[in-house]
């Protein structure tokens, strides 16, 4: 793939947006007056974009008279995700495609597909004449879930209300898609867990945090 950095912003695609129709994607941006056809390109937002690595593979060319037939570019949703669309304006130079580079991230947009459902319970295991009891967190989730995501909090004498509200602790492992069931740890009787996400504003828009 031919690719040349671009200088002149009237060439730059902008004002990227996305909205939900049916079971399809529909992605709609400025597009200059003389540029042809783009380049689009999906990747997962955490994966780091490296020009060095594109080819063919990587790009669906998309043309003007497509995009005004079906109103947009359109994928059709398979399950719930979020994704990072580039779009990249192209040209011809001596009749051969050129996908231009332009210096900023105007033409950039993360599209999510829907939150991603995660349920949790506690089972508890209380010793009859003990000081402690056992706890057994279980997860589930419909998507492999990163570690870093969820944290579970600790408190004495009732349930913690929110993460700050407790001793917070960290999980070890990704969760895998499905049922996750952690080994048991030894709290006090009179102590409580409760599972919240590590930042609630971020991964609030892209998870939905259940109570089994």
């Amino acid at each position: 793939m031919k690719w040349v950095e671009e200088s002149n912003p009237a060439h730059f695609i902008r004002d990227v947006g996305f909205h939900i129709q049916e079971e399809q994607c529909v992605i709609t941006w400025h597009w200059p007056a003389e540029i042809p056809f783009v380049y689009v390109h999906k990747s997962l937002p955490e994966q780091a974009f490296d020009l060095a690595q594109l080819s063919d593979t990587h790009l669906r060319l998309y043309t003007r008279e497509e995009y005004k037939a079906l109103g947009g570019y359109r994928e059709t949703i398979e399950g719930i995700g979020r994704y990072a669309y580039r779009i990249f304006p192209g040209t011809l130079d001596n009749g051969a495609p050129v996908m231009l580079i332009q210096g900023n991230q105007d033409n950039v947009i993360v599209v999510n597909t829907g939150k991603t459902k995660i349920y949790y319970s506690i089972k508890q295991k209380k010793q009859l004449f003990g000081k402690y009891k056992s706890v057994q967190i279980h997860i589930f989730t419909e998507l492999a879930l990163p570690k870093d995501v969820l944290c579970y909090v600790k408190k004495e004498g009732a349930a913690p209300m929110r993460k700050e509200d407790g001793t917070q602790y960290a999980f070890i492992n990704d969760f895998a898609p499905g049922r996750n069931i952690l080994p048991e740890i030894e709290v006090k009787k009179n102590d409580y867990i409760r599972i919240f996400f590590t930042d609630g504003r971020k991964y609030g828009e892209i998870y939905e945090l259940i109570p089994e």
